[in-house]
C-alpha cells in the first residue's frame, strides 16, 4: 500500500468528494464570520485535506486551520450535500496529533498524561478538586489570587475564567440513586453524570435525577462510570478516548434501562456517537452502538413527560443552545417547548440562535482570543432581546455565557441558568 494511500485512508479523503464546494455552509462557520478568511471556513478546511491526503501540501499547513475550528458542526446541519464534517474533521485532528507527538517536549507529554489519562478519567481526584475548589471560594482565597495578578500572569486566559469559576457546590448523597431502587415505574433510566460536569456543575447533576423522579421515571446511577472522553478526542488522544468508550459500555450493559440521560450536551454528543470509534467489523461496534442509541438528552426525555409545573416565572428569557446538542444530537425543539410550558415566562429567541459562542470544551483557553471575537458577535444578538435570563444546556455555553455578560457589563440585569436549573424552580424541586 502506497503512503498517499495509508494516508487518505487515515484522513476520511473519500469523504471529502462530497462537498461540491457550494458555500451555504459559510453563513454557519462561526470562524469564517469572524475571521474571514476561506481557511476558517468548512470549505476550505475539507479542501486543505484533501490536498494533504493527495501529499500536495503538508501536515504543518493543516495546523492553523484544524486547531482554530470549534468543532459545533453547524456546517453539517446546513449541508445540502450532507457532508460528513465530523469525521473529516476527527480524521485530520487524529492524523495531525500523530504527527505532532513527535515534536512534543517531554514537559508537554506530562502535562497531558496527567490531564488526560490521570485526571479526566478519575472521579477520586476529581472529587478532590471541587472539594478544594469548594474551599477556595469560601475561605475567601479565591478574591486574593484575583487582587495579587498571580494567574493572569501565568495564563490571561486562565486568569479570565477562573474570574467566571460557578460557586462550587457538593454533590448531594446518592444513595437513592443506586441500582436497586424499588420504585417501580413506566420509565427506567440510568444517569449519566460526567467528569467536568460533576466537579462545577454537581448542583445540575443533583436537580436533574430529581427532576427525572419527579416526572415519574426510576433513576439509577453506576458509581462505576467514568468521563465520556469528548475532550480526549478533541485533543487527539483517541487511543484513550476509546478506552473510556468500552468502560463506560460495559458498566450500563449492566442496566436493564430504557435510557441513558445526561444534562450535558457536549457529552452527550460523544456518547450518541461512540459507534463511531470503532470500524464495523469490531466487535465492539454492535455495543457501542446499541449503547449511543439509548442515550438521550434530558430534554428529550422530559418533553415527552408530565412535569408537574406549578410555580408561574415572571421574567424575559433567551436561549442559547448547545451546538453538538443541535447539530449531533438533532435535540433542537425541545428545550424550547420546555421553557414554554413554564407560566410566566416571556420566551424570545434571539436572531442567529444556533451560532455558537465561542466555547467549545477548552477553546476559550487555548483559543482565548478567538474565542471572544465570537462570543462577542454571540452578545450582540443577545442584546438585542434584552433577557433578564439566558437559558443553556451545557456547562461550556453556561460558562462562556457567564462571560459575555460580564463583558458586555449586564451582571446587574442578566443572569445564566441551565435549563434543568430553571425547570427545577418551576417544578419547586430543590
Amino acid at each position: 500500500m502506497t503512503n498517499n494511500k495509508i494516508l487518505q485512508d487515515k484522513l476520511a479523503y473519500d469523504e471529502t468528494f462530497s462537498c461540491v464546494q457550494c458555500g451555504y455552509c459559510l453563513p454557519a462557520c462561526p470562524t469564517y464570520l469572524a475571521f474571514g478568511k476561506e481557511s476558517h471556513s468548512p470549505r476550505g478546511r475539507i479542501q486543505l485535506v484533501k490536498l494533504a491526503a493527495e501529499g500536495k501540501i503538508g501536515f504543518e499547513d493543516l495546523g492553523d486551520s484544524i486547531d482554530c475550528c470549534l468543532g459545533c458542526r453547524a456546517c453539517e446541519t446546513i449541508c445540502p450535500t450532507n457532508v460528513e464534517y465530523g469525521k473529516i474533521l476527527d480524521s485530520a485532528i487524529d492524523v495531525l496529533g500523530a504527527f505532532r507527538k513527535s515534536q512534543q517536549s517531554i514537559s508537554e507529554k506530562v502535562v497531558r498524561n496527567i490531564v488526560f489519562k490521570k485526571v479526566l478519567p478519575n472521579k477520586k481526584i476529581l472529587k478532590i478538586v471541587g472539594t478544594g475548589l469548594r474551599l477556595y471560594q469560601r475561605t475567601k482565597a479565591d478574591k486574593v489570587i484575583r487582587k495579587s495578578g498571580v494567574i493572569k500572569q501565568v495564563s490571561p486566559s486562565l486568569a479570565t475564567m477562573e474570574q467566571i469559576t460557578p460557586r462550587i457546590y457538593k454533590p448531594e448523597s446518592r444513595e437513592n440513586f443506586q441500582v436497586n431502587s424499588k420504585l417501580k415505574t413506566k420509565t427506567k433510566v440510568a444517569f449519566f453524570t460526567g467528569c467536568i460536569m460533576d466537579t462545577f456543575f454537581a448542583r445540575v447533576n443533583d436537580l436533574s435525577m430529581k427532576l427525572l423522579e419527579k416526572a415519574g421515571c426510576e433513576v439509577v446511577l453506576q458509581k462505576e462510570q467514568t468521563c465520556c472522553g469528548a475532550l480526549h478526542q478533541h485533543s487527539a488522544e483517541k487511543e484513550t478516548a476509546i478506552e473510556l468508550a468500552k468502560k463506560n459500555i460495559e458498566v450500563f450493559e449492566q442496566l436493564d434501562c430504557d435510557y441513558i440521560v445526561n444534562a450535558i450536551g457536549g457529552c452527550g454528543a460523544a456518547l450518541v456517537e461512540y459507534d463511531h470509534l470503532f470500524e464495523k467489523s469490531d466487535p465492539w461496534f454492535g455495543r457501542a452502538k446499541k449503547f449511543s442509541l439509548k442515550n438521550k438528552d434530558i430534554s428529550y426525555i422530559l418533553s415527552r413527560m408530565e412535569l408537574p409545573i406549578t410555580k408561574p416565572l415572571h421574567m424575559r428569557v433567551t436561549y442559547q443552545p448547545s451546538c453538538h446538542l443541535t447539530n449531533v444530537q438533532k435535540i433542537v425543539n425541545e428545550p424550547m417547548e420546555l421553557i414554554r410550558k413554564i407560566p410566566g415566562i416571556e420566551f424570545t429567541q434571539m436572531k442567529n440562535q444556533d451560532l455558537c459562542c465561542g466555547s467549545a470544551g477548552i477553546y476559550n483557553i487555548v483559543h482565548h482570543e478567538e474565542s471572544m471575537m465570537i462570543l462577542d458577535m454571540k452578545m450582540k444578538t443577545v442584546k438585542d432581546v434584552k433577557p433578564h435570563l439566558i437559558i443553556t444546556t451545557n456547562p461550556g455555553c453556561h460558562l462562556q455565557m457567564i462571560l459575555g455578560v460580564k463583558r458586555e457589563g449586564l451582571e446587574s440585569t442578566v443572569s445564566v441558568k441551565h435549563l434543568v436549573e430553571v425547570l427545577a424552580e418551576a417544578c419547586e424541586v430543590s
